[in-house]
């Protein structure tokens, strides 16, 4: 059914967010500056006129799911249902010319940095000025109470699996002055928890003020009225600055939380990787973490299958997990990458094995996990409040990164606020997740 738009002759827009929470950063952006300049954001696509569609270009799953979004995008504008199909993110930047040789329907192709050049595109008859536009204007996508804050685009070190220097470019900090004012914004629209994300968070200021600054931004937006949670991602392990763990130990909004993603245990593995860093000075790492911030609780990552990785280098590996016992855990199998410098390497290890090892780990883990969760069974949880699923709400702890991490599902017999916080007992425990009594 042909496109109809006699409700409002305002420009309605679709936004489409595929991959990690960095895309949904961006397209927030996009969608704020274009609902200030009168843009109608349309959650149903259908409804829509022109369709972005923000790509992920990182694995081969994300890959896939990216072409097949915009094929779906592009199915409705043959249709006549939208006008106009633009291709922006990732997935665009990284391999343009090719998506423009076999998807000649799509109006405009973007990369990960092209936000004028959008916006333009939608509102070919406005001005923008990025610096001023860019400051604070984020259209909310999901729910109010918690939003991510990118403090850093971008990355320098040399990670041989990964191609995100060829989509995102180098390390580029925004000023600590420029985050607090986002900080504030997000506030002042409900945010009390701010997770911290970039490609490599631990780096931030490094370019900017010739020293690495996290643990100063950290204590500058912990004096922002309203939020009561700043949560740390994307913490790379080589050359982590031990500053940010007295921060950590010292500021109550703060969290004693850390995702340090390592990819590897074996050296010899590390090394093929590029990561900068050995199995040892991992080691001595993580237990300074934790001798210093003695409540913290650990995430990570892993990468099963990498080129290297034979037999003796996967039971480093395994001996790794068992030993570190890390609070939580994320695993992925390594996808050969062009333009990386693994891709010569090949990718001599079948999917199979590479499924196998990542699901042996799994179980590694969820045993840990249970035990973990276990010993959490009557102790007292700050619980921010998300939802209500089956008669029951369902929240997280300081212990829980959103969407990432397992949630706390709370029984209560008064009504509880969605996106405030509630006191509740621990009484039951899975691998994952966590039932919960809210107190009166």
């Amino acid at each position: 059914m042909p496109h109809n738009d006699t409700i409002s002759t305002r420009q309605k827009v679709a936004v489409i967010t595929l991959g990690c929470e960095k895309n949904t950063v961006d397209s927030e952006v996009i969608g704020g500056i274009l609902a200030r300049r009168g843009v109608q954001l349309e959650e149903q696509v259908e409804r829509a006129q022109t369709i972005i569609v923000n790509t992920c270009g990182f694995i081969d799953h994300a890959k896939k799911e990216s072409v097949d979004a915009v094929l779906e995008a592009l199915e409705l504008k043959k249709n006549g249902v939208v006008k106009r199909v633009f291709v922006a993110g990732c997935l665009s930047e990284r391999y343009r010319s090719e998506l423009e040789a076999e998807l000649p329907e799509v109006d405009r192709f973007f990369g990960t940095q092209d936000f004028e050049r959008i916006l333009t595109a939608v509102l070919p008859e406005a001005e923008f000025n990025l610096k001023d536009n860019l400051l604070g204007e984020r259209q909310a996508s999901g729910p109010r109470h918690f939003a991510y804050l990118k403090i850093s685009e971008g990355c320098d070190h040399p990670c041989s699996f990964c191609a995100i220097p060829i989509m995102r470019g180098g390390h580029r900090s925004r000023t600590i002055e420029e985050l607090e004012f986002e900080a504030m914004m997000l506030a002042a629209g409900g945010a009390k928890e701010l997770v911290f994300i970039a490609q490599d968070s631990t780096n931030y200021g490094l370019d900017l003020y010739g020293e690495r600054q996290l643990s100063k931004l950290l204590t500058r937006l912990a004096r922002i009225s309203g939020v009561e949670w700043l949560r740390v991602m994307y913490a790379y392990p080589a050359k982590f600055p031990l500053d940010v763990l007295d921060v950590m130990a010292s500021e109550q909004k703060v969290l004693p939380y850390l995702d340090i993603p390592v990819q590897h245990a074996s050296t010899e593995v590390l090394k093929s990787m590029r990561r900068g860093i050995t199995r040892r000075a991992t080691e001595e790492l993580i237990r300074t973490v934790r001798d210093r911030v003695p409540n913290i609780t650990l995430r990570t990552t892993l990468i099963t299958g990498y080129p290297t990785e034979g037999d003796r280098e996967f039971e480093e590996l395994v001996e790794f997990v068992q030993e570190m016992q890390f609070d939580r855990l994320g695993i992925f199998t390594y996808s050969q990458e062009e333009g990386t410098t693994a891709h010569p390497l090949g990718d001599p290890i079948p999917q199979a094995e590479k499924l196998r090892r990542q699901a042996y780990l799994y179980d590694l883990q969820s045993d840990i996990s249970l035990v973990k969760n276990q010993q959490k069974i009557g102790s007292t949880e700050h619980v921010l409040i998300e939802r209500m699923e089956n008669e029951k709400y369902i929240g997280r702890t300081g212990a829980h990164a959103p969407e990432v991490d397992g949630e706390v599902r709370v029984v209560s017999d008064r009504p509880l606020e969605i996106g405030n916080f509630v006191m509740a007992r621990v009484v039951q425990a899975s691998e994952f997740d966590l039932e919960a009594e809210a107190l009166s």
